[in-house]
């Protein structure tokens, strides 16, 4: 049996584009193919890349966007093929570098034009929300390629869009163009393609404006309302509301909206 040796695994930075914009950092999927095909390096490169800009005091959100043609048009079916059941289960593929974007504590939006299909659309399910130009076309189409999703898409999508339109997405593999994605909760905001580009920024600029010291709080919060029941979600909520009262930030943002001024946000 050949074995698969994860030291092997060639990380693809050049295949990542990374910029400041201000206190944003610009993630760009930047694959020699132009489907940005999701290669267990390439992912690996990805992760790495935003996790740089969720340590750099500097930035307050980070975009994670892809080609003109596609976000991700799928995982690297080239680099699966070969894999046996033990080969793919004691590396870790799926979930050494998949499951690490939930780590993330900065905001961190997934800017979408073209195909987020397969691994594509589980990597923009694992953002904090996605924005979509309308020429976004989603979709888990695994099955019609002997396969199942493995990285998040039978369990978020669901969360997303409800049980109904999620089975029948992946047991039809169909695909769901940007407008019905907004309409069922995939998407938080559909943007022309023309203007893409500028409304991505102008939303991830006013997140970057806030407190990244409660933002960070703000998305936990409402990440365990997704993942526990509504009781456990309360307490946690009232828990993370009361920590808030220790932060520098939380006396500002009191006094300047009592001051009718702009706060000035310490993030801390």
């Amino acid at each position: 049996m050949r074995v698969y040796n994860e030291k092997k695994l060639r990380i693809k930075m050049n295949w990542v584009k990374s910029e400041k914009i201000d206190k944003v950092g610009l993630v760009t999927l930047n694959h020699e193919n132009s489907l940005n095909p999701l290669s267990a390096g390439f992912v690996e490169a990805i992760y790495l890349t935003c996790k740089k800009f969720d340590e750099d005091e500097d930035i307050n959100c980070i975009v994670l966007t892809g080609s003109n043609k596609a976000f991700a048009a799928g995982a690297d079916l080239k680099e699966m093929l070969p894999l046996s059941f033990a080969e793919i289960s004691e590396t870790r593929y799926i979930e050494k570098n998949w499951s690490y974007f939930s780590y993330i504590q900065k905001p961190l939006i997934a800017a979408v034009r073209g195909f987020a299909l397969g691994g594509g659309c589980e990597l923009a399910m694992a953002c904090d929300f996605i924005l979509a130009s309308d020429n976004a076309k989603f979709g888990q189409p695994e099955i019609n390629v002997g396969a199942i999703p493995g990285a998040g898409g039978s369990q978020r999508m669901p969360r997303f869009i409800g049980k109904s339109k999620a089975m029948y997405a992946i047991l039809t593999g169909d695909m769901i163009d940007a407008n019905d994605a907004e309409k069922c909760g995939l998407v938080a905001k559909v943007f022309s393609n023309e203007n893409f580009d500028e409304e991505v920024l102008k939303v991830a600029n006013k997140i970057a404006s806030k407190s990244t010291a409660l933002a960070r709080l703000a998305k936990e919060t409402v990440n365990v309302s997704y993942e526990t029941t509504l009781n456990e979600g309360l307490r946690a909520e009232r828990a993370i509301f009361m920590s808030t009262f220790s932060l520098e930030d939380h006396k500002e943002g009191m006094e300047a909206f009592s001051e009718k001024r702009k706060p000035n946000w310490k993030n801390k």
